[in-house]
């Protein structure tokens, strides 16, 4: 746990907790990961020691992008599933469970998370 979280980047709110490995603003909802002691200060951008997610095709992912379901998921408690070709925006990378590695929230489903082979970058 860091001893004293830095403000917000974008805002420059006081008011920052620390969310699993993100600080997260409650202000403005923008969330980073903090810099490291001797890390540059890329304000968010992916530095160079951490790991590159990339989607069915091979196009780099970052946070915030908008990405297309390539093939057509079976949900657990739904009998329709997602259909391919639906679009999910503003998607956050994290290091989830079972190469889950994508956190997003999909209209008529809710919050959920994918693996990057089953999306297309849009």
């Amino acid at each position: 746990m860091i001893e004293s979280l830095p403000p917000c980047p974008r805002c420059s709110g006081e008011y920052t907790y620390e969310m699993n490995n993100l600080v997260v603003c409650p202000e403005c909802g923008h969330e980073w990961v903090p810099a490291a002691d001797g890390a540059s200060g890329t304000d968010g951008a992916d530095a160079g020691g951490e790991r590159v997610i990339k989607d069915a095709v091979g196009n780099v992912l970052s946070d915030g992008d908008t990405v297309t379901v390539v093939k057509a998921l079976k949900v657990k408690g739904n009998p329709s599933g997602i259909k391919a070709g639906t679009k999910v925006r503003n998607i956050r990378l994290v290091d989830g469970v079972d190469g889950h590695d994508i956190d997003c929230r999909i209209d008529g489903f809710g919050a959920m998370q994918l693996k990057s082979g089953v999306v297309k970058k849009a």
